[in-house]
């Protein structure tokens, strides 16, 4: 191959990526990951599915309205309801793309949709008819198409494409494809649907199996135009193409693959970052690409390579996916000016607001530890920029003590409105559960913990403390954030990240109604 093909990256995210256990977004954390989308290079951004509720047609709306230079798509089944609540969503976009969907395989056919090969044609037409009434870029998927019978599929995707689709989609709905299969199929269709030249073909890979990436790389090598990803992979079940690992794949082996895409690579790490703080699904060490120990090397022989030429060990650069080369930057000495360029360089855009208050949080960090590394400043913008929309309640100071056959003692002060309110008491099990116990007391919102998590943002026996919590309140998940170099301080800091959801809710709720 000399010609580098430019494949489109499809990114769900929003909608699939959403579908993950506990991954539920508010409208301003979909707009934030929507903007970073746009500034990652995405081509189409799947913003939701607008018929399934009424706050995803919100998310998609707001979006469509709002964000500008990606195509904004919308979900929606081969039903004429879904179709109008899509484009209702949709109409104001820069650019827009109506996306529809009926099963096709037998086991669908069969027990899900009680159909015919006839009926499942006839309604995909009228499906993909109604859509291309409202908007010229229609895309069509036949869900299960890996586990659709080939004749079959063939004459779903003409019939289609015919009706007005401009990409048809095949998705590997259940991961249940192989690299050698899913490339078969995309063949056959270039070989066999006659109009195929008229439209993009996409695939849509699970990762039940651990294959989406290697299964969509195999659809690219056999003609597929797009690939319908997300950040970190995340998704139904196990999860979908990662979008970070299939791009750098590509570009680094694009001696192999002959594509190119129009993502700004530099971007990856930053994009991963956010949708991790975000959903509360954080990335395991050893994840490809943004993973912090994709670029990591402890093994004698492998540092000794390193030093001598980087490329012994190294196929891609830290730089080119947004790590920097070096972890340690600042010190309690460095000014605004250097911390705004440290942020820009790890790929966060921030606000003058944003920027001041980061800052004092660096300057307080900075008297408490020796060194600052970039995981410290990064997890600082991230508790600045991702908390909860409207702080109702805050902390205004807390005690907590606890030792071996001693109950554990917790002071806890918070702020609402003007008022201020203490809980002391010792009771639970530990500090932990002690300051659930006074947060539950001071706010009345009863608190069940489902998942608590710590992780250090750096580094050394100083490093940041980094809790993610998930709390259930009346049937709902709510995720927390604090970070601190206490881990009990951040432990209350995300209780009440948390609490200030639930009340940004139950206030959102009596409005409406």
């Amino acid at each position: 191959m000399t010609d580098n093909r430019r494949i489109v990256i499809f990114d769900t995210t929003l909608r699939d990526g959403e579908q993950s256990p506990g991954a539920s977004m508010n409208l301003n954390e979909k707009m934030e990951i929507a903007q970073a989308l746009v500034d990652l290079g995405v081509d189409v951004i799947e913003a939701g599915f607008p018929i399934a509720s009424p706050g995803d047609f919100e998310a998609v709306q707001e979006i469509s309205r709002s964000i500008r230079g990606s195509t904004i798509c919308g979900l929606a089944r081969c039903a004429e309801g879904d179709i109008d609540r899509a484009w209702e969503a949709l109409k104001h976009a820069e650019a827009a793309r109506i996306h529809v969907f009926l099963a096709t395989s037998a086991i669908h056919r069969e027990f899900k949709l009680k159909m015919t090969t006839e009926e499942i044609v006839k309604r995909a037409v009228a499906g993909v008819t109604r859509a291309v009434s409202y908007c010229d870029n229609v895309e069509f998927s036949p869900e299960d198409a890996a586990r659709t019978e080939r004749d079959f599929l063939c004459e779903v995707v003409e019939a289609a494409i015919d009706a007005g689709a401009t990409t048809v989609n095949i998705p590997d709905t259940v991961g249940y494809a192989t690299p050698a299969q899913m490339g078969e199929t995309i063949k056959m269709l270039c070989d066999r649907v006659p109009n195929i030249d008229k439209a993009v073909i996409s695939v849509h890979c699970h990762n039940d199996l651990g294959l989406a990436v290697a299964n969509s790389l195999s659809a690219i090598t056999n003609g597929a135009g797009q690939i319908e990803c997300t950040i970190n992979g995340i998704g139904e079940r196990a999860g979908n193409c990662s979008l970070e690992e299939v791009v750098m794949a590509m570009r680094t082996r694009s001696d192999f693959y002959g594509c190119e895409t129009g993502i700004n690579t530099q971007r990856l790490v930053p994009s991963s970052r956010l949708v991790s703080s975000i959903t509360g699904i954080q990335v395991q060490r050893n994840k490809a690409i943004v993973g912090r120990n994709a670029f990591a090397h402890e093994a004698g022989i492998h540092q000794d390579g390193m030093l001598k030429e980087r490329t012994t060990y190294e196929i891609m650069r830290p730089e080119d996916v947004g790590f920097t080369k070096t972890d340690l930057v600042l010190g309690k000495h460095s000014g605004r000016a250097a911390l705004a360029d440290r942020a820009n360089s790890l790929g966060y855009r921030l606000t003058g607001e944003q920027l001041h208050a980061v800052f004092e949080e660096f300057k307080d960090l900075a008297d408490k530890k020796k060194e600052i590394y970039d995981g410290d400043i990064a997890a600082l913008i991230e508790k600045q920029i991702h908390s909860a929309p409207e702080q109702e309640w805050s902390v205004v100071s807390f005690e907590a003590t606890s030792g071996t056959g001693r109950k554990p003692k917790v002071s806890l002060t918070l702020r609402h409105g003007d008022q201020e309110f203490t809980e002391e008491l010792s009771d639970g099990d530990g500090p932990i559960d002690a300051a659930f116990l006074a947060t539950e007391k001071i706010t009345g919102i009863r608190l069940r913990c489902k998942d608590y998590q710590v992780r250090s943002a750096t580094l050394g026996h100083d490093a940041l403390g980094e809790v993610t919590l998930e709390i259930e309140y009346n049937g709902t998940s709510f995720r927390g954030r604090g970070v601190s170099t206490d881990t009990v301080e951040a432990t209350v800091l995300a209780i009440l990240d948390a609490v200030n959801r639930i009340v940004l809710t139950q206030n959102t709720t009596s409005v409406t109604t």
